[in-house]
């Protein structure tokens, strides 16, 4: 039942809401913990010092405590104490394992169990902790696959191996910045790679663009956009070729250094927008790609994307917006960034490819947008939500609940 909801499973839940007390539940009750938990919605938590009044947006001070939207089922390497959750989508997978540095790369060892009425494997792992890496591996009739996790919190490069990621790790200072108001707004686009680089050796990181947050201050600015800093191929690039969306840039540093970036620029009144690529993904390494063995036909990328007329775009494989799963999948993104990442809005790249393919409509694609709009108007409405969309559309910047649910979307 709710009061059971195990908390180690939904980091975001409030525990103070249930008082029924969380009896200490073996591994063979992952399954039914974390149904249950699927089916709560998440306490989407304030971040310090945010302020709402700033932007003369209402926010009742209490309602951080209350129950509010659902950002879709956790799944991914979730930490706990004295261990991690492995949970993953694998609808075409006969078996699933977890191995990793700690049981040896055994893949005997650690089992994912199919969830009941349910295509996510799930399985605790007494002792996986932050900082060890680790991998799927997914039985598909005769084929053995071993997998990166597509929501890794972190990966050692992209082609290697998935990084447990412990979201607590970091530790903030910047309590009492305030996103500034809308109109006030003076933005930089900001590459972390080529912003403050060593020429001649690798790209810019994480650490060498903090240190010149300084400067950016003295010239007025109070918003950076930081273009598309997650995981890519290779070392070198403008960032909108993400292979793993959830993973910062391995060649920018790690996520606590991410975090960092965001926290000196609070601490210098600058607010932080992250640039995200949701309408596609890749094309190279790919991790999602025929994900769980199957590819549902010649040239298909499985599950994770269309297989019809409105699977390409001219960057790479669309999304299926229409799979509850990867709309998950992708809210689920939009949480952590303004949540974990205490970021101060998103950049979404084209969304005329999320809301458009072929010439025509994406019905899914709209209502995703919509559904991630109305869960950051909820929870923090003073951030900025912004479209690249150039089509002149008057839908786009009229609110999501005048008229037509599927065609307010970006505001």
């Amino acid at each position: 039942g709710v009061g059971m909801v195990h908390a180690r499973a939904w980091p975001w839940a409030v525990a103070r809401a249930w008082t029924m007390p969380t009896p200490s539940l073996p591994r063979a009750s992952l399954t039914s913990r974390l149904l249950a938990v699927a089916l709560l919605p998440s306490a989407c938590l304030a971040d310090d010092g945010r302020d709402a009044a700033s932007q003369g947006l209402d926010q009742d001070p209490d309602a951080t405590d209350e129950l509010q939207f659902s950002y879709g089922p956790q799944a991914g390497a979730i930490t706990y104490d004295g261990g991690t959750t492995f949970r993953v989508w694998a609808p075409h997978a006969w078996k699933v394992a977890v191995v990793g540095d700690f049981n040896g790369w055994h893949k005997e060892v650690d089992e994912l169990y199919r969830e009941p009425y349910s295509d996510y494997f799930s399985a605790d792992v007494d002792g996986a902790h932050h900082g060890q890496q680790y991998k799927y591996v997914i039985w598909h009739g005769n084929d053995e696959i071993w997998r990166a996790d597509p929501r890794a919190r972190q990966m050692t490069n992209s082609t290697g191996n998935s990084v447990i990621v412990d979201p607590n790790a970091f530790q903030w200072t910047a309590h009492d910045f305030h996103t500034p108001p809308w109109d006030e707004t003076v933005v930089y686009e900001l590459h972390v790679g080529t912003f403050h680089d060593a020429p001649g050796w690798g790209p810019g990181n994480w650490q060498s663009a903090t240190d010149r947050l300084a400067d950016l201050a003295d010239l007025g600015v109070n918003m950076v956009e930081v273009m598309p800093p997650t995981e890519f191929a290779g070392d070198f690039s403008w960032g909108y070729n993400s292979a793993f969306p959830f993973a910062p840039e391995s060649a920018y540093g790690s996520p606590q250094d991410a975090k960092r970036f965001i926290d000196e620029a609070h601490n210098h009144g600058i607010g932080v927008v992250i640039d995200v690529v949701h309408n596609h993904y890749g094309p190279s390494d790919l991790p999602m790609w025929c994900f769980d063995g199957e590819c549902l036909g010649w040239g298909n990328g499985g599950v994770y994307f269309y297989t019809d007329w409105r699977k390409d775009t001219d960057w790479g494989p669309r999304p299926d917006f229409g799979r509850m799963e990867v709309r998950d999948f992708i809210v689920s993104n939009v949480a952590m960034w303004l949540h974990e990442y205490h970021a101060d809005g998103l950049r979404w790249d084209s969304t005329l490819n999320i809301r458009k393919a072929g010439g025509g409509d994406l019905p899914e694609g709209w209502s995703l947008l919509q559904r991630a709009n109305d869960l950051v108007d909820q929870d923090h409405p003073w951030k900025l939500m912004i479209a690249e969309d150039l089509q002149n559309d008057p839908w786009l910047t009229k609110r999501t609940y005048d008229g037509d649910a599927l065609r307010r979307v970006i505001y």
